[in-house]
């Protein structure tokens, strides 16, 4: 069959297919299924995101300390004993000197990255946190009268229909 009259086959069988309704790509609530309907499905606490940012920023401060192999050895006035070691092995012609200066780059730009996104989880879970609180308040003062007292249920219920 050629690919003309196969494709032409193939997509009129995939027009026959499809229906002007709408379809959903999602799985039943039958039985096994772990969809809850009406019911929170993801629930974070705020103990939660200081956890994970907390270990977040430990991670970043353990990695900063101990990942920084090109200046592993230094004194603070020469270069690491990684680099020194390159730099012995290219002025004696080897070309491995050259090769470990460059995974000593790459390593670097790698940690460097890894830092990078651990602060940025660290950073954003402490965002989060500070911006579902001024939620909170802004939603608690939004259900109040100009008097202070609360907003009566059934004029909730107006918002949620």
């Amino acid at each position: 069959m050629a690919f003309n009259s196969e494709w032409t086959e193939l997509m009129s069988a995939a027009r026959a297919q499809q229906s002007a309704s709408m379809r959903l790509n999602q799985a039943t609530s039958g039985p096994g299924s772990t969809s809850t309907a009406g019911k929170a499905d993801l629930v974070v606490t705020q103990d939660d995101l200081g956890a994970v940012g907390h270990e977040a920023f430990r991670l970043h401060e353990q990695l900063r300390k101990k990942a920084d192999i090109a200046s592993a050895g230094s004194e603070k006035t020469e270069s690491g004993s990684t680099a020194r070691a390159a730099k012995e092995f290219s002025t004696h012609q080897l070309t491995m000197g050259d090769e470990l200066l460059n995974t000593l780059s790459v390593w670097g730009l790698q940690v460097k990255t890894v830092l990078q996104m651990c602060a940025h989880i660290s950073n954003h879970l402490d965002y989060s946190r500070k911006q579902h609180e001024r939620d909170d308040k802004r939603i608690a003062a939004s259900l109040q009268h100009r008097d202070g007292t609360a907003v009566s249920v059934s004029e909730i219920s107006k918002y949620v229909k």
